[in-house]
């Protein structure tokens, strides 16, 4: 049986396209996964210093993963063990006495041979590592500081100040988008331009009336007062969603004699949970970061200092600082995969994307 030219040239140029597909595919996803490597080894290389020792911290050359010196006890004192470079090729020597142009070792294995004379720069040997992991950071984090208690007034200060941010901003919203409101527009036009106001102009006005008028230095009030009035982001990205649900629902819910409150938590809010879960979770991640404020309003009260001014000072070490940078990153990442289907149950209905 003669298979006609036009349909072989049409199997292959559908063979081609799969074939193209694929590979574009496959290029893609490995472009994607490159950068989320990327992205992800600032939080790779916190989380392996924080199992590293202060020996293999300071060391330039030891391994990049979690790694304990080698050392060899002689005449009683303990002595590290470097690879050094022999005739017979590179052996393992405890370093007993260093000297500027030659240095004496030992050989672990065979002690009653005596100093072994080996010249050169001590100084260019590598030190000799056996992978090992300590959890002693986290221990020395966790006793230097009360984590619990600065945890507890973290969230105090989020959760208070966030509940307060979402009922006002909701509120506001909700009025700009469903009321006729007599220079709407250029109301939110002016709460708009407030995002442009930097914070650094509004610190010394700030903190004369929170501090000498209103007498709230060493308070939490500073921290939770401001966003009870409500945010201008949080504003505008909750007026947008609210007027991309159809006033159809609205006037249906009216006939069934629901009021303006009632349409708001039976009919908008339940259509809105990503974007209410978004703006709860940008506050509480903006409060777990506060370091300026918290530090110059809470910094003469320890009782009342919160996570990100304590655990940023609360390290001297490198490998120390970084564990408590850790614990510092713990929460936020936990509360985000947490609340991932808040954002997802909006994204698919009955199977269908929306």
């Amino acid at each position: 049986m003669k298979v006609s030219k036009p349909l072989v040239r049409r199997e292959l140029s559908t063979l081609n396209l799969r074939l193209w597909d694929f590979t574009g595919t496959a290029f893609v996803n490995l472009f994607v996964f490159m950068l989320l490597l990327v992205y992800l080894s600032p939080l790779s290389y916190i989380i392996v210093s924080t199992l590293e020792t202060g020996t293999q911290t300071s060391d330039p050359y030891a391994p990049i993963w979690p790694a304990q010196a080698i050392t060899y006890n002689y005449n009683g004192v303990d002595y590290d063990v470097y690879n050094v470079p022999t005739d017979g090729g590179v052996r393992q020597l405890a370093l007993i006495r260093p000297l500027p142009t030659f240095a004496y070792f030992v050989d672990p294995h065979d002690p009653p041979a005596g100093l072994i004379r080996w010249q050169g720069s001590w100084r260019t040997l590598r030190q000799v590592y056996v992978p090992s992991i300590t959890f002693d950071n986290y221990v020395d984090v966790w006793n230097s500081i009360d984590y619990p208690r600065f945890l507890r007034n973290t969230l105090f200060v989020a959760v208070i100040s966030g509940i307060g941010v979402l009922c006002s901003s909701i509120a506001v919203a909700y009025g700009m988008s469903r009321f006729r409101i007599p220079g709407g527009n250029m109301l939110l036009l002016l709460i708009i331009a407030t995002i442009m106001i930097p914070d650094s102009i509004l610190i010394v006005p700030s903190f004369y009336i929170y501090s000498l008028i209103l007498h709230w230095h060493g308070t939490y009030w500073p921290l939770i007062a401001p966003p009870l009035f409500g945010s201008a982001v949080y504003i505008f990205l909750l007026r947008q969603k609210f007027k991309s649900i159809p006033r159809d629902l609205d006037e249906a819910a009216m006939l069934d004699g629901a009021g303006p409150l009632r349409i708001l938590i039976s009919i908008i809010l339940p259509q809105s949970v990503p974007i209410v879960a978004t703006v709860a979770l940008l506050h509480f991640f903006n409060m777990w970061n506060e370091l300026r404020l918290s530090s110059l309003y809470l910094g003469t009260r320890l009782d009342l200092q919160i996570m990100a001014f304590t655990v940023q000072t609360a390290g001297g070490t490198p490998e120390v600082l970084q564990t408590s940078t850790f614990f510092l990153l713990i929460v936020p990442i936990i509360v985000l995969l947490l609340s991932q289907r808040f954002f997802m149950q909006d994204m698919i209905v009955t199977g269908i994307e929306k």
